[in-house]
């Protein structure tokens, strides 16, 4: 198989996570050109810092909905050959429905569901102008689950996938394909401040009876970025383990 992705660019959201990190070193392992994005000015030098001037650096803060349309259009203006975008930025601030604060609501709304709107907003012209592009959002297993305490973070990651297949739809006949990633319980620095009650709790849910790595996710993320996934489009990946078959 031919996943040649060279000279490509990708923008990737959340480029700093445990996640997005492992996003971005595989696609500058396959030669892409990197947008990468923060809304933390110090770990956007760090980035600069270990990966260098010849990918691209701007900061983004998706919770500020007031700013944000004009920073992304700055970017898809300053960057109208982006190949390959990946929404993988998202937050969670997790309270039982009942105790949950507007702001813990609208937050996590703000970032994980409504900051799609702005971007894919301002990318999509460029890509139709083009006639290509590629597009991966990172949803969760929990969107199709439920999870308790987190009716906020579940109904952003579900509304991203409805959001995503009926712009699939839209789309499809662009060359343009639209697809989602739906991690499990991966090794991250987030898994990792689970205490050993948490992890033996969700290990009982996962017949794999282990958590994904994050290879597990970029692996993925790379087939659907290219060429030999060009007949697929709208669809959700599930990768947990078996903790949900659909």
């Amino acid at each position: 198989m031919n996943f040649n992705l060279k000279n490509k660019k990708v923008l990737i959201t959340g480029s700093s996570g445990g996640i997005g990190s492992s996003l971005s070193k595989i696609f500058l392992k396959m030669e892409c050109k990197i947008i990468f994005t923060s809304s933390d000015n110090n770990k956007l030098n760090e980035l600069k810092n270990k990966f260098g001037n010849e990918n691209i650096y701007y900061l983004l803060n998706l919770s500020d909905l007031n700013s944000l349309p004009s920073s992304i259009s700055k970017i898809t203006e300053e960057n109208t050959d982006i190949d390959i975008l990946i929404n993988n930025a998202g937050i969670s601030k997790d309270n039982l429905f009942l105790r949950m604060k507007v702001d813990q609501w609208n937050e996590v709304i703000n970032v994980n569901l409504n900051s799609n709107f702005f971007i894919l907003k301002s990318i999509l012209p460029n890509m139709i102008k083009n006639k290509k592009g590629n597009i991966i959002g990172i949803t969760s297993v929990v969107a199709n689950t439920g999870n308790p305490g987190q009716t906020n973070y579940t109904a952003s990651k579900s509304g991203m996938i409805s959001m995503y297949k009926s712009l699939a739809l839209e789309v499809s006949q662009r060359n343009i394909n639209i697809n989602l990633i739906a991690p499990g319980f991966i090794q991250t620095p987030m898994t990792e401040k689970l205490n050993d009650k948490q992890k033996n709790s969700i290990m009982e849910k996962i017949p794999m009876k282990k958590f994904g790595h994050p290879d597990d996710i970029t692996n993925l993320a790379v087939f659907l970025a290219s060429d030999v996934s060009s007949y697929i489009t709208g669809q959700t990946f599930h990768v947990n383990g078996g903790m949900l078959m659909l």
